[in-house]
């Protein structure tokens, strides 16, 4: 593998392997203010050669005799020439060079200012769809930063939200078409990473972070600038990922750890002439299971490509491929309510934690690609045109088991053959939720006008924008069973749930209307929204929205084209309201905000067993906070109170059928949350956050009224990661980490009617050591350290994988 990177190489710049008089290009970036720039492209121009800064800002390369310009380059900073000469074996030391880094030149995802605390970002693009510091949006978001990701050695984006306070996974990714990836509860209600780069990139399968730069977890409902497609009540999740630069550089990496895992990764970027700059990252993962079987295979490709057609006009193209192949993880839902059953959690049941009660050559076959365009126009300095194109698919096919928990009384009335055990509850019901050839897609076109001028002495930052989203389902579910078994006997071969069986049952039952559950349909959603932030004066910042969304929906169909529900239409209007104030400028922000978000929810069979329209449903948020920066950004903190109000939920009803719901819902959820990122001594780097949510129905039924909803998770959450790096000695770059986090009592199944059921609270701790240097990079990390038992999930029981234990190298060309 290695062998074959270096011919690719190679072929791309044969010059690096074979010139022959050579010399050294060394020298330092700091900022403005001072502060050394690390990760800064260096190069220069009209060749490959070139390095980037290293923690301390340094940099040094390799390069031809001869007179050449040097850049130094940084997302979002203009680039800065000096020229050099380079003579054959000497050293050509360049003079320190200071990158001047203005506000209105930081506009997109990465800044220099403060990189001492390496696991923070001040300026935000998608949050708010303007370019703005936190202390100036009045909106509370957390940031996980690629450095934090890289130094826990984090390999995907569902790992990588630990480090968001106020987030909590519920069920892996199942790779279904359509919903397949994971889910989170945020604020108390459920969400999906359907983000990137701000605008729709769903992805139904783990996400990859080989390609991650940050992940933004904005909080609250954001209707007024995402709509009703792709946010959710409690608030979203925002991938940013890497962008290519003006310099070759190629880093490959691979990774080996517990349950056979095996990874390898390249990261490549090189120029193709003036202005134009080619980058892809790539993962290849194999992963076994800490149960008896399991395996997943995924790869991942995402390639980018930058055209700066002149001072105006700049492109950019992207895309992300997923292919995978992967055995179920197990899921136990309740076929008999926790009241039929007489338990009230985990310890109550006899479910064997390393059993994953089927054999892993069941396994199902996933792809997602999404397709990502952008071109920008510079008006002028003060008006800037961006127009984006994003194109989401998703497909799978194949298998996916699960499992029912039931009594012995039902598993003797369904099977008769079964003996009534002494006790109660040792039985489960095999079943699956295969999808046959699934597919999802989603178009989305949108223009955004974003402007940065004084009127009447103010100041007004605003985005004026048009949004087009089109979504074409034709996903097809159905199940089989695969009988009543033991739920923990030592002696019975669970392995025979297999491949053979699963293809036997599913060619005996052919796919009718009578035995599948298709999504067919397509929606069409028509937006306009506008955002203003207002600087009334230099400490008071207020800002105002308006979306509109005209929702068409063209009507659902049966597997052989039937019409099952006839076209509708629906309009949603959502406003939003802030206010910011800085007793101390840059570095105290007092906040305030009115947010609104809505939703869709389309059909729903009624108690009646007749297909209706749901009405729109809508959320309102009020939040209040302060947000600190404090020593020069070494101290980054948000402290915030909210309350969201939800009208016209759906839920289900007791001795209705299980597809049946009504729409009487009113759902409370309202919180406080605390999230610190400093950095006290230059070797020091601290993230921590504390969460509670107190979420409850308020309308519906007395059997859910006052009750916590079984989608809110736990109401305490808490996260925690601290690093430090040796400062310079003869052991420079070596550091070490530990962190985890804390989840209280999760209540999965919660009703007067169906009884109370609640995952334990568990503590995860990790740790990690590294060694690192300018060209390569070795990490040992432990994951789980105290090889805890423990569970999540989304009303059904989910077992967590156990320690794990992974070694890393990396080499940078």
């Amino acid at each position: 593998m290695i062998t074959a990177l270096v011919v690719i190489i190679s072929f791309i710049n044969p010059t690096n392997i074979f010139a022959q008089s050579r010399g050294t290009v060394a020298g330092k970036v700091v900022t403005s203010k001072g502060e050394v720039a690390d990760n800064v492209s260096i190069g220069l121009v009209g060749t490959s050669y070139g390095s980037s800064t290293n923690n301390a800002g340094e940099f040094s390369f390799k390069a031809p005799a001869g007179n050449y310009t040097l850049i130094i380059s940084y997302v979002g900073v203009q680039p800065v020439e000096v020229p050099v000469t380079v003579n054959a074996g000497q050293t050509t030391a360049v003079p320190q060079i200071t990158i001047k880094a203005s506000l209105s030149q930081l506009n997109e995802v990465n800044v220099i200012a403060n990189r001492a605390n390496r696991f923070t970002r001040k300026i935000s693009v998608d949050a708010a769809k303007i370019p703005l510091a936190n202390l100036e949006n009045a909106q509370s978001y957390s940031t996980v930063t690629s450095e934090l990701l890289r130094e826990q050695q984090v390999f995907n984006v569902e790992d990588a939200i630990r480090n968001a306070n106020g987030i909590q996974k519920m069920w892996d990714a199942t790779n279904r078409a359509g919903d397949g990836g994971g889910y989170f509860t945020l604020r108390g209600f459920v969400t999906q990473t359907r983000l990137r780069n701000g605008i729709a990139g769903l992805v139904t399968s783990g996400i990859d972070a080989v390609n991650i730069e940050k992940l933004e977890v904005i909080k609250g409902p954001s209707g007024t600038l995402f709509g009703s497609v792709v946010a959710s009540y409690g608030g979203l999740i925002n991938r940013v990922t890497k962008k290519p630069f003006e310099t070759f550089a190629a880093e490959i990496g691979h990774s080996v750890g517990s349950y056979d895992l095996s990874r390898t990764t390249l990261d490549l970027n090189t120029p193709l002439g003036s202005n134009v700059a080619f980058r892809l990252n790539t993962a290849y993962n194999y992963e076994g299971s800490f149960q008896n079987y399991g395996k997943s295979r995924s790869f991942a490709a995402m390639p980018s490509l930058s055209i700066k057609a002149n001072d105006k006009l700049s492109f950019l193209v992207e895309a992300e491929l997923y292919y995978g192949r992967n055995a179920a993880k197990p899921f136990f839902f309740f076929y008999n309510t926790p009241a039929q059953m007489g338990i009230t959690d985990v310890s109550q049941l006899n479910i064997d934690y390393k059993n994953a009660y089927s054999n892993d050559n069941v396994t199902s076959y996933a792809r997602s690609s999404n397709y990502y365009a952008e071109a920008k126009y510079k008006f002028s300095d003060k008006i800037t045109s961006q127009t984006v194109f994003s194109n989401t698919h998703s497909f799978s096919n194949g298998p996916s088991p699960y499992y029912y928990l039931i009594t012995d009384e039902t598993a003797v009335a369904l099977d008769p053959s079964k003996p009534n055990l002494p006790g109660n509850n040792n039985y489960i019901f095999r079943n699956d939720q295969s999808t046959a050839n699934s597919k999802f897609a989603a178009t989305e076109i949108q223009e955004n006008l974003n402007g940065d001028f004084n009127i009447g002495g103010m100041r007004h930052r605003f985005v004026v924008g048009l949004d087009f989203q089109r979504q074409n389902s034709r996903q097809i579910y159905y199940g089989n069973q695969y009988g009543i078994v033991p739920i923990n006997d030592p002696t019975f071969d669970y392995g025979s749930f297999n491949k053979q069986l699963v293809d036997a049952t599913v060619a005996a039952n052919p796919l009718t209307n009578a035995n599948t559950y298709p999504y067919i349909y397509r929606t069409n959603t028509y937006s306009a929204y506008a955002s203003d932030v207002i600087n009334l004066t230099e400490t008071l910042i207020a800002s105002l929205g308006v979306r509109v969304d005209s929702y068409q929906n063209k009507g659902s169909y049966l597997l052989d084209g039937t019409q099952s529900a006839k076209p509708f239409n629906q309009t949603g209007f959502s406003p939003k309201f802030g206010l910011i104030y800085q007793p101390v400028k840059d570095q105290v922000s007092l906040f305030a905000n009115y947010q609104n978000g809505f939703s869709n929810p389309g059909l729903f069979t009624n108690a009646s067993n007749e297909s209706v329209i749901a009405k729109l449903q809508n959320a309102n948020q009020a939040e209040a906070g302060v947000k600190l920066s404090l020593f020069d950004g070494k101290l980054s903190s948000t402290l915030s109170y909210y309350r969201i109000k939800v009208n016209n939920l759906l839920r289900s009803v007791a001795g209705l059928p299980y597809y049946a719901q009504v729409q009487d819902g009113t759902q409370v959820s309202k919180g406080f949350e605390a999230e610190l990122i400093a950095n006290p001594i230059p070797s020091v780097n601290i993230v921590g956050g504390f969460a509670y949510n107190d979420s409850k129905y308020t309308g519906g039924d007395a059997s859910i009224i006052g009750y916590r909803p079984n989608t809110a998770g736990s109401p305490y959450l808490a996260n925690f990661y601290a690093s430090y790096r040796l400062p310079g000695s003869a052991l420079k770059g070596l550091g070490l980490g530990l962190g985890g986090n804390y989840v209280s009592k999760n209540k999965i199944i919660n009703s007067a009617t169906e009884g109370t059921f609640s995952l334990p609270a568990y503590t995860i701790l990790n740790s990690n050591l590294f060694y690192e240097k300018s060209k390569y990079r070795f990490g040992l990390a432990v994951n789980n350290l105290g090889n805890k038992k423990y569970y999540t999930g989304y009303t059904t029981i989910n077992p967590q994988r156990l320690r794990q234990v992974v070694l890393s190298a990396n080499y940078k060309f």
